[in-house]
C-alpha cells in the first residue's frame, strides 16, 4: 500500500508525503521551493530540492498525530490501528492546530 499524503502550509500546498519501499519520503514542491514567501515547515525539514527518507515517520509529522482521549476516539470510532502512524496521519491532521495539515492525496 503505497499511501500518499498533501502536506500544506498556511494553506498553500508546499510537499508531498508517501510510504515508500524503505519507509517514507517528504518531498517539497519545486513550485514552494521558489517563492519568496515561505520557509521550512519544520528545522527538521529544511527546504531542499532531493526528498527526506526515513524507515520511521519523521518525528515531525508523528508530532502532529494526537495522544491521549482523542487518539482512543479516533481509533475506536474510525477503526484506525494505533501502530498506522501514515493512517492516523491522513485521518487525524487535516484541521490541525497551527500551520501545517495533512490530506490524502487523490
Amino acid at each position: 500500500m503505497n499511501r500518499k499524503a498533501k502536506i500544506l502550509y498556511h494553506g498553500k500546498e508546499v510537499g508531498l508525503l508517501e510510504e515508500v519501499e524503505e519507509g517514507y519520503a517528504f518531498l517539497y514542491r519545486k513550485e514552494y521551493l521558489e517563492s519568496p514567501h515561505f520557509g521550512a515547515i519544520s528545522k527538521t525539514l529544511p527546504l531542499q530540492e532531493k526528498p527526506f527518507i526515513s524507515n520511521i515517520l519523521f518525528p515531525f509529522f508523528d508530532g502532529l498525530i494526537p495522544e491521549g482521549w482523542l487518539l482512543s476516539f479516533a481509533e475506536r470510532n474510525w477503526k484506525l490501528n494505533g501502530r498506522d502512524r501514515m493512517g492516523l496521519l491522513l485521518h487525524c491532521c487535516q484541521d490541525c492546530i497551527g500551520a501545517v495539515s495533512v490530506m490524502p492525496y487523490e
